[in-house]
């Protein structure tokens, strides 16, 4: 069965002081309700952009570390699920509660997993 993401965003000056526990029992309810049906695989909050990291390979085959997310924009990734679902409208039925929930906008996009390469004569490659 496919994997998707479901991502919440935030704006990029997000206070977590104005989280309430009411939003986070919604937040703790609609987890046991994917739990129970057997969707969610994995689900987490991340630190704030303000946090991120960027790798960029440069020219020169040299890796540059740079603060902050790889664009800008005004809203970063604030969280996350893995779901396991039958199909995107079943992934969009749990992604409305999550923005309900968080009340936040948010992203679905499936997870790809592509076959691992072939051992070449000397070995795994």
């Amino acid at each position: 069965m496919p994997q998707y993401l479901v991502a919440n965003y935030l704006p990029d000056n997000f206070d977590p002081s104005t989280v309430t526990e009411a939003m986070m029992e919604e937040i703790h309810a609609l987890n046991r309700e994917m739990i129970a049906a057997g969707v969610r695989k994995f689900a987490c909050g991340i630190s704030p952009a303000a946090n991120a990291k960027t790798v960029r390979k440069q020219s020169d085959g040299t890796v540059r570390v740079t603060d902050g997310p790889y664009i800008e924009t005004k809203e970063h990734m604030g969280g996350f699920w893995i779901l396991e679902a039958a199909d995107l409208d079943e992934v969009l039925a749990w992604a409305k509660k999550a923005a309900i929930a968080c009340d936040v906008p948010g992203e679905v996009r499936e997870l790809l997993f592509y076959p691992a390469p072939e051992q070449g004569p000397g070995g795994s490659k």
